[in-house]
């Protein structure tokens, strides 16, 4: 059943998709903003559960590219995203009938509403990753068989360009990702149009609507004095992630980060508050795995989570500071991102970690 998002529930989507942005995704906050400004000029969005899209609709995902720590000196304009859309519908000789996030997490969850309110479109809850990946082909529909090519990219300064690479969505990302440092680390994309049948059988389903109930979640608890932590666990009872287990309590004691190749990339290291274990979180712009004492605990596509101890807020990779408390939690990724096919293309191997997966629920059981 459709919805209408406004500008009262944009704090609480924020918050819960930089939850499933596993620290990349780019800054929600700053998306946030720009949403709002949008729905100020243009009124509310509206959300169309996939089961009401119609099968031969064409469905156009849009999105940012770039390192996540060269968007907070080079801020997302609202003008990019809505010209990478036109680019595209001029490539193909169709108009849109809908747009969607292709990953739920962080500020890319923001970008369709920006174009969903300046153009009139609906935005479908769903996206293609269930989190934050940091490359094109990292996505449920590259896995179960779309292509991302055509893709249209537009920088801040009017340029627009289409790049189509046919069926080798690899070699996409590695000349977009090329352009996009050329442009100055960060552009907007429009890709894997696809139909509503497509979307249907691909997408990671009501991923919107649950990073909502996740960020009203962390709020309301904090409201009522309860544990943030604990909350978020319960509201992921009952979804298609299912498990939240709670890797660690500590702070923060070592962050070592560098921007290379278009990605922010490093480690981070935690130790607990009486300094008798330690914990290890590696990330190409989201988190990767978590190692408590060398032991891993959590590994991609399971969702590592940074969240301030005492108020559940997550932390961005790009924000993680020595001294911060925190609270890092694992989520258990859907199904559909746990196949073999989806292993191979954003599992450990994928990110040159030497570790086999396991879900997080096998590793800490209750």
């Amino acid at each position: 059943m459709s919805w209408t998002l406004g500008p009262s529930e944009l704090d609480d989507l924020a918050r819960g998709a930089a939850i499933l942005g596993t620290g990349g995704g780019g800054d929600p906050w700053i998306g946030r903003l720009l949403v709002a400004e949008a729905m100020r000029e243009h009124g509310p969005v509206t959300v169309l559960d996939p089961e009401e899209v119609a099968d031969d609709a064409l469905v156009v995902p849009v999105a940012n590219m770039g390192a996540p720590t060269v968007m907070i000196e080079k801020l997302p304009g609202a003008d990019e995203p809505v010209a990478a859309l036109r680019a595209l519908e001029r490539f193909l000789g169709r108009e849109a009938d809908a747009t969607m996030p292709i990953e739920c997490g962080g500020g890319n969850s923001m970008i369709p509403l920006i174009v969903a309110a300046r153009t009139g479109l609906p935005v479908v809850d769903a996206d293609g990753m269930g989190r934050a990946f940091p490359e094109l082909q990292m996505e449920t529909f590259h896995v179960y068989g779309l292509t991302a090519s055509p893709l249209a990219m537009a920088g801040d300064h009017g340029e627009t360009c289409v790049f189509d690479t046919g069926r080798d969505t690899v070699r996409l990302e590695d000349l977009a990702r090329r352009v996009t440092v050329g442009l100055g680390g960060g552009a907007a994309i429009a890709e894997f149009a696809m139909s509503g049948s497509d979307l249907k059988r691909t997408a990671v389903p009501r991923t919107l609507s649950l990073a909502l109930a996740l960020g009203r979640a962390v709020r309301e608890a904090r409201a009522e004095h309860r544990d943030p932590v604990a909350a978020l666990g319960e509201a992921v009872k009952g979804t298609i992630y299912g498990h939240l287990r709670v890797l660690f309590r500590g702070k923060v004691t070592d962050v070592e980060r560098r921007t290379e190749g278009g990605f922010a990339q490093g480690r981070a290291a935690f130790t607990s508050m009486d300094g008798t274990s330690g914990l290890e979180v590696r990330f190409q712009n989201e988190h990767l795995a978590a190692l408590v004492d060398g032991e891993v605990v959590c590994l991609v596509p399971d969702l590592v989570c940074v969240l301030e101890v005492d108020t559940g807020e997550p932390i961005t990779t790009e924000a993680l500071r020595y001294g911060q408390r925190v609270a890092v939690v694992g989520i258990a990724a859907p199904a559909i991102m746990r196949t073999p096919e989806a292993l191979a293309v954003f599992g450990p191997q994928a990110f040159g970690l030497p570790f086999p997966f396991r879900p997080v629920e096998r590793i800490l059981p209750v």
